[in-house]
Parts: structure tokens; sequence; C-alpha cells
């Protein structure tokens, strides 16, 4: 067996679950998980009507690079969304079941083990990609993301010694799990790094489309490269995801865009992965790419809940403002994050993820996670707003 598989850390649900082993929560309230972000809004039911029209498919190979009219839906969406003059269907995007798998096989694909290979991700983070960056032979370089810093990494506390092994930067924008919004004067303070200093950067934009200010979506990084006037996006990628955006975690659609080249390797990567997206699911995905009104309706109603729960929760926790992606972000009121947990599942029947789990020892010895917690507000309106209401008057029980 690959011996890397030894320097995987156990993944965040699974520390959860065993600090949550033996404890009794009251027996008459029922459940209320804040803690995986999977959306339970009505999924897409155009997507779904798809997947019925087109269920005899189902017995057809699909190609590694996805039927022409999917690839022109995705790209004229991102065009759109993202104010580009074009986006090449043929030459730069490549449709992929899901990012999760896609950031997993871009990393391998994409790092040269014949030298030093940092792969630098912000830190609290998304745990693929360090699993990814250690099982590609690679070196995770943490950036601490916390309050000082409005939750975003700092890339000029970095060193010359030290971006000289960087091969690839992750930046994930909407945050996970921090909601901070990269602006576009850092997406292109980092492109110019990735010039001087030679690496790739891929930018994680699955929560792009769930944000609170309808007039002011979040930029991303090939918008980013295009103001500078690097139409051909050299060294960017982007991962993009029909998951949060259309509540479709299930049906594992999404795409990757960027510079043509690395696009290029990374499709004859996938020609061996053997991944190709299933014909009846690429029909899906071409109506949900190409319909906006239910993204705006979807918006509409995690809106709604964010007023909802901010207004429960604003005089008892501390946390950043939400500017976007489905999370809160809170600092706990006392103690650590795992007694904090441990308490609101026991007394109060709420799940919540302590930071600590999606964050590691920076720099300075500290985890950035350490005590703050992930609200997933995934939930419909309802149960969310239960499930705060309960938070607060654990608090104030004291």
């Amino acid at each position: 067996m690959n011996p890397d598989i030894d320097a995987l850390k156990p993944y965040p649900f699974e520390r959860l679950a065993a600090l949550k082993a033996g404890l009794t929560p009251p027996a008459g309230l029922a459940h209320r998980p804040l803690t995986i972000g999977e959306p339970q809004h009505p999924p897409y039911q155009a997507a779904l009507d798809a997947l019925v029209q087109y269920q005899q498919e189902f017995a057809r190979y699909p190609a590694t690079t996805g039927l022409p009219e999917l690839r022109q839906a995705m790209a004229r969406w991102a065009t759109q969304r993202f104010s580009l003059d074009q986006l090449d269907a043929e030459r730069e995007i490549i449709p992929v079941n899901g990012t999760r798998e896609a950031i997993f096989a871009f990393v391998q694909a994409s790092l040269d083990r014949g030298r030093p290979a940092r792969v630098a991700v912000p830190n609290p983070f998304y745990q693929i990609y360090e699993g990814a960056a250690l099982l590609a032979g690679g070196m995770p370089l943490y950036l601490d993301c916390n309050a000082d810093n409005g939750f975003r990494p700092d890339f000029d506390a970095i060193g010359p010694d030290t971006w000289r092994e960087v091969q690839l930067v992750f930046l994930c924008s909407p945050g996970n799990p921090t909601g901070a919004v990269t602006p576009m004067a850092d997406f292109q303070r980092l492109i110019q790094l990735a010039d001087k200093y030679d690496f790739i950067i891929a930018s994680d934009e699955c929560y792009s489309e769930l944000y609170l200010d309808e007039q002011t979506p979040p930029p991303g990084l090939l918008e980013a490269a295009a103001a500078l006037g690097r139409h051909d996006y050299h060294r960017c990628v982007v991962f993009h995801s029909l998951s949060k955006r259309s509540n479709l975690p299930g049906l594992r659609s999404g795409f990757v865009a960027g510079d043509a080249q690395l696009i290029e390797r990374f499709k004859r990567y996938r020609t061996y992965h053997g991944c190709a997206m299933a014909l009846p699911i690429q029909q899906a995905s071409i109506a949900a790419w190409s319909d906006e009104q239910h993204v705006r309706d979807n918006r509409d109603a995690y809106r709604e809940k964010f007023a909802a729960v901010t207004d429960i929760l604003a005089p008892v926790l501390d946390f950043p403002r939400p500017e976007a992606s489905f999370y809160l972000w809170p600092a706990v009121p006392e103690g650590d994050d795992e007694t904090f947990t441990r308490r609101l599942f026991q007394e109060a029947h709420v799940s919540v993820l302590p930071g600590s789990y999606m964050g590691r020892p920076g720099v300075d010895g500290i985890n950035p996670g350490s005590g703050r917690l992930r609200l997933a507000l995934v939930d419909e309106l309802e149960p969310t707003r239960e499930a705060a209401e309960r938070i607060r008057q654990l608090i104030e029980r004291g």
C-alpha cells in the first residue's frame, strides 16, 4: 500500500463522531445538525426531470471531455458570471464529477515529485487540499486565516525561499469555513507572485453563487486574470459545482476551467483515471447551468435564513459578518470548541463542528480554528432557526 496513506489525518466528521460517543441528548428534542455542508433546499427540478428523460443514456459510455453542449453551457455561464471576454469550451474547460473529486485529481496530475513540492492552503481549510497534497508526495504549507487578516491568507508573510518551493496554491472563495470573500486585488497579487515564483493557482469557487448582497457577487480568479489582460488565464484554474448553486450535491457535477495547457494535461490524466460523467447527469447539468432564476431563489432563501439566525445569535456569539457561503464561524463564548460542542449536543441536541477540526497548528504553533465553531445553515428555515434558539438558550443559561 502507498505509505503516504499513513500521513492522512482523521476526517473531521470521524473525529466528531468520536467526540460525541457515549453522550445522551435529551430524548424530547429532535436532532438539529449544523455539521455537514449538504444543502437541504429542494434540488433544481428541471435537472431531475432531465435525469428521467435521458435515463436510457446510461447504456452508453461517456467521453472524458463530456458533451460539447455541456462544455458550451458551462462556458457561457462562466463567461457571463465573471465578465470574461471568452472561455474556449473546447480547450479551457472540462466537466468533472464534483469539485471534491476534481481537486484531488488535479493535485495528483500537477505536482512535480522531482523537486520540492509545497502546496499552500488556507488554514483552516477543506480537508481534501491537505489529503491530496500528501498523497501526491507534496507538503502542505498552512496559511493562517484569522480575524487579524480578515480570515484570508496573507501572501506577503511568505518569504522568497518558501515561495520557491511552492508548486500549487489553493484558494477557497467564498471560504469554507469562514465565509470570507477574496477581493480582486488579492487574486491579482497572487497572480503576480505566481509569475515570479512559477506556481499554479487553484481557486475553489464552489460557494460563489451563495452571497448575501445581490449587487455584489464575489469575484473569481479568472475574472481577476482577465482584468489584468491575461485572457489565456496563464497558471490559473478554477473549480465550480452544482452542489451548492442548484442544491444538487448528489449529482456530483462540476467543472474545471482556465489555462488551456493545464486543462490539456489534466484531461490526459483523466482519460486514464476513468472518471467521465454519465450522460444523463450531463444532460441534467446542462439544464442547471442554463438557468439563473432557481439560483436567485436559492440565494433569497439563504438570505432569509442568515437574517433570522444572526438576529438570534449576534447577542451571544461573536462571528465575522457573513458575506457568502452558508456557514457561520463564531467564537465559542467560553472554554474550548470541543467542550462546547459536546455540551451543545448533550444538553440541546444540536450538532456543530469544532473549528479546530478544520485547521492545523500554524507557524506560531496555534491552530487558527481553535475556539471557533462551524455552523452549516443548510436546512430549511424553521429547523435552522430552532437550532439557533437552542444555542442561544444554552449560552444564556451559562
